[in-house]
């Protein structure tokens, strides 16, 4: 059978998924105690995640994944007791511990060599955590999980003529019984289906009750159908217990925590001294059933009920036949949704509102997308039709235009918020990078995290790993200082890394800082200068320096270790941020830390566009860069040197670029009177001046990407396919402003700071 068919490996796909909610749920937990959250909620939180993961490693007899979560769970289950405080050095721990935990899911998923070193290793760490006894406690708990002892049950029902002559036991005189405990619980457990899926097992919380006090436990089976009716994903079983035990009601509650919204829970609570203890008589010295629980054995005639009861300590030899009716009884009804705050409480608690979630295959969003920019398109190609048949503006025809344009751009808002995911995921990936580099350094380094909200394109997170990972490694390994220069420097010990991300002008912006010693320029140059990277007599300014990172390459790092040094990270950083049609800034104070910008767009499908005219081409420019519009006049514009003009906007001045030339299309513009401008605003806030020839329209295009086989030439970011079928280029305009040609280039850089 393949695995498409085999439903059980629709299952296990269906756990590994929930492995990285419950991975993200514990790295959550883990930083918000590391950041000194003291809730005692926050612990459970890292808690069930563990035990859930461990839960359905189980199901699939994942035993390394088991094994490890196991004594993770342990050493989880002493601080949520309260015997052991999450200090520093055991948060480290734990947070190595979840890595491992993360990476033993992914290996296991990919069927890949285990990792046994550096389990055992981490396993010893927790072990030193839980102390020699705690390790034998250990031990034992899992010796005792492994061994099973079958148990027998025996249907012959002739109890015999004597007493003692039967096949079922007699109880011990009442005198020898334990003195009855304060509270008699009443609880009934039906699992749904989904328990059993995530991999929980009820056995596990039928022995937490049994370790309670004295426990009857009736299984029903009254609901299980005939053999060729049987469905086995199907859970038909239920299961009343009769508790008897001085514990708080909300201890009960606590046993079956770890599958809230997976089962139906009712616990009843009555007092003991209302449970008559009948007198002492020779018939009824049989083990009888415990008031109001049916416990008929199951019989060979087909349709009838069918009940097992087995008693895992001895019941109350005192249950009459006829039970009087009891009092002052307060019954606590729980659809398991969430904990129990109050042992008091006798109401039900209503249950929290849940999203429904629907898991989609990625290739069917794909085709989603792709039919949505077909739609785009066609719907642009009917509009320019329409336009230019002559018809009213005011037509049937024309009205159901703009009828259906706002249908196909609500459609395709839709499909794209589906693609977009948070950045979350990826910044949590990035706290154990920071940890791996500043282990490596030998540097106390601390992540800080904003903005893990902010949604993007699901393609743009998984592209932007890589570059972020070289990033975060180059701010722990050059950025940051050693622990004894930062002390010299009047700073923290501790090295602080900011990882942010944030919506702006249409775009997502994701900055990297440190608050390091900021980049050395001159040695940046020298060693630019020693490697023939720019003459011996080169004359940069600090932004030109701090762009030679970014060439092939250059590395200053002086020993080739396992983080850098080899030349190789900051242009393939570079490149693939503009593959992403993105740009990457740097902004660096000496003393004070360096910041990387990364401005992305919200989705790699579909933008909002203007669509220009130059030299008899057809351009499309990202609407969201362009400020405003202007027509000159040639008393707007200032030449600076030849080639070089800057254009009077208000009170300031903007560089002007000829976009025609630019681009190759003709020679520069020699009268700007009538000309068309668009001024174009970037990240930080500078500005710039376009000179095109004409604007044709605002209009979504779908954006397609250019093969690699075609030359990739500064400033075009993608094409589209306009209404009429014509393939137009998409700019990348800051792309053009830094690759400005001629001298309108030297003077962009002394004017875009004093734009206006």
């Amino acid at each position: 059978m393949s695995d498409s068919n085999d439903p059980m490996a629709e299952i296990r796909a269906s756990f590994f998924i929930e492995c990285e909610e419950l991975l993200e749920a514990l790295q959550d937990g883990l930083q918000s105690l590391d950041d000194g959250d003291e809730d005692p909620e926050t612990i459970n939180v890292v808690f069930r995640a563990v035990h859930s993961i461990k839960g359905g490693a189980g199901a699939f007899g994942l035993e390394a994944l088991v094994r490890f979560a196991h004594r993770f769970e342990t050493v989880l289950d002493e601080v949520r007791a309260g015997r052991m405080s999450p200090d520093a050095d055991a948060l480290k721990i734990f947070f190595q511990c979840a890595d491992h935990l993360s990476d033993l899911v992914r290996i296991s998923r990919e069927d890949e060599a285990l990792p046994d070193e550096e389990t055992a290793k981490l396993l010893s760490l927790l072990s030193g955590l839980l102390g020699d006894a705690g390790a034998e406690e250990e031990e034992e708990a899992e010796e005792e999980d492994i061994d099973f002892q079958p148990a027998t049950l025996s249907l012959d029902l002739d109890f015999g003529g004597d007493e003692g002559d039967g096949d079922l036991p007699l109880l011990p005189p009442l005198d020898d019984l334990p003195a009855p405990s304060t509270t008699v619980y009443r609880i009934h457990f039906r699992p749904d289906n989904e328990l059993f899926e995530t991999g929980n097992e009820p056995f596990h919380m039928l022995r937490s009750l049994d370790e309670m006090g004295e426990c009857t436990v009736t299984c029903h089976l009254d609901k299980v159908p005939d053999m060729e009716a049987l469905a086995p994903e199907q859970s038909y079983l239920s299961w009343t217990v009769e508790l008897r035990s001085d514990v708080e009601e909300a201890e009960i509650a606590a046993a079956f925590e770890f599958v809230e919204g997976l089962c139906t829970l009712e616990i009843t609570k009555t007092d003991a001294a209302d449970v008559p203890v009948p007198e002492s008589d020779a018939s009824d010295q049989l083990v009888q059933p415990l008031p109001e629980i049916e416990a008929e054995l199951p019989v060979a005639e087909a349709g009838q009920p069918r009940n097992a009861t087995v008693a895992d300590e001895a019941p109350d030899a005192g249950a009459q036949e006829d039970p009087p009716t009891t009092t002052d009884t307060s019954k606590v009804s729980e659809a398991a949704k969430a904990p129990v705050k109050s042992p008091t409480a006798s109401k039900p608690s209503a249950p929290a509102a849940a999203k429904s979630v629907v898991r989609v295959d990625l290739d069917r969003i794909e085709r989603l997308v792709n039919l949505v920019g077909e739609l785009v398109i066609n719907q642009a190609m009917l509009s320019q039709s329409l336009e230019s048949s002559g018809l009213s503006p005011h037509s049937d025809a024309m009205n159901g235009l703009e009828e259906f344009q706002r249908l196909t751009r609500d459609i395709q808002d839709s499909v794209m918020m589906i693609r977009a995911q948070p950045v979350k995921s990826l910044f949590q990936r990035m706290s154990r990078i920071v940890r791996e580099a500043s282990a490596a350094v030998g540097k106390d380094v601390r992540l800080h995290t904003e903005g893990e909200g902010t949604e993007v394109d699901k393609t743009v997170i998984e592209r932007l790993a890589d570059p972020l990972t070289h990033m975060i490694r180059n701010a722990v390994d050059h950025g940051l200082e050693g622990p004894e220069d930062r002390k010299a420097a009047g700073k923290l010990e501790q090295g602080r890394v900011n990882l942010s991300a944030a919506h702006r002008s249409g775009r997502v912006v994701i900055e990297v800082s440190d608050d390091g010693g900021g980049i050395n320029r001159p040695k940046v140059l020298q060693i630019a200068i020693d490697k023939g990277l720019v003459p011996a007599d080169a004359s940069l300014s600090d932004s030109e320096i701090d762009n030679l990172l970014f060439l092939p390459g250059f590395s200053t790092a002086s020993v080739v270790s396992d983080l850098s040094g080899r030349g190789v990270g900051m242009d393939v950083v570079r490149t693939s941020i503009q593959a992403l049609g993105g740009r990457i800034t740097i902004a660096s104070t000496p003393g004070e830390g360096t910041t990387f910008s990364i401005s992305l767009p919200l989705t790699l499908a579909v933008l909002d566009g203007m669509v220009v005219q130059v030299a008899d081409q057809t351009l499309v420019l990202p609407l969201n860069v362009v400020v405003e519009t202007l027509t000159l006049s040639n008393n707007d514009v200032e030449m600076v040197r030849p080639g070089a003009n800057v254009v009077r906007v208000r009170s300031g001045f903007v560089p002007l670029f000829d976009l025609g030339q630019e681009l190759g299309y003709r020679p520069p513009v020699e009268d700007y009177e009538g000309s068309v401008v668009l001024l174009i605003a970037h990240e930080d806030d500078s500005h710039a001046a376009l000179v095109i020839d004409s604007i044709q329209d605002q209009r979504q295009v779908v954006i397609k990407g250019l093969d690699d086989s075609f030359y990739r030439a500064p400033g075009i970011a993608a094409a589209t396919i306009l209404g009429d079928g014509q393939i137009a280029l998409i700019l990348d305009t800051s792309d053009i402003i830094s690759n400005a040609i001629g001298a309108s280039g030297t003077a962009a850089q002394s004017l875009m700071g004093k734009s206006a």
